[in-house]
């Protein structure tokens, strides 16, 4: 596995590190040695995926709040997206910075987003499939989110938005709200 640090700290990049043949290649996705030599949590509680039926399907930007924050670790199985951390951690010198990497089926990558990060994510095409790994337990009642086009944050989605549900549409801009991890 291959670790790239992003602009916001604790958020990886993390590529396979193919070994091919002639049967096809073989890529570690999972070392959790590798994870706590870097200080990542490398505890997962539960795993998860989302199935997306179109293209410029949104989804976030979701975290839980203390003390049930949450690390991802993010992969796209079929499809594609823009895969996007929120840093929303007071005390980080990239507070209100967002960071984006598209995943998908091919490059295999995987978005590793810290506790005190939103994320959330734009599908860029049709029949997309994401794959979670999940620290902690859900809890209903800490479950909220960030604006996904909030202007505070000016997060770059590369495509419009056709599909949202209300709850993600729903959430305030920042300037209206406290939006603390």
């Amino acid at each position: 596995m291959i670790f790239g640090e992003t602009e916001i700290r604790g958020v990886w990049v993390i590529e396979v590190e193919r070994h091919e043949d002639e049967r096809g290649f073989f890529a570690r996705t999972w070392d959790s040695d590798e994870f706590a030599r870097r200080k990542l949590d490398s505890q997962f509680d539960q795993c998860s995926i989302s199935q997306n039926h179109l293209a410029g399907t949104l989804r976030g930007l979701h975290y839980q709040a203390a003390p049930h924050g949450e690390v991802k670790l993010v992969r796209c199985t079929a499809g594609a997206i823009f895969d996007v951390a929120l840093d929303l951690r007071p005390d980080s010198a990239t507070f209100e910075r967002w960071s984006g990497v598209d995943l998908t089926r091919e490059n295999r990558r995987a978005l590793y987003v810290p506790r005190g990060c939103a994320h959330g994510f734009l599908t860029l095409e049709n029949d997309t499939e994401v794959s979670y790994q999940i620290s902690g337990r859900y809890v209903p009642a800490a479950a909220t989110g960030a604006r996904w086009d909030d202007p505070a944050f000016r997060i770059g989605w590369p495509r419009e938005v056709a599909v949202i549900n209300q709850r993600d549409a729903s959430y305030p801009n920042v300037a209206d709200e406290a939006v603390t991890p």
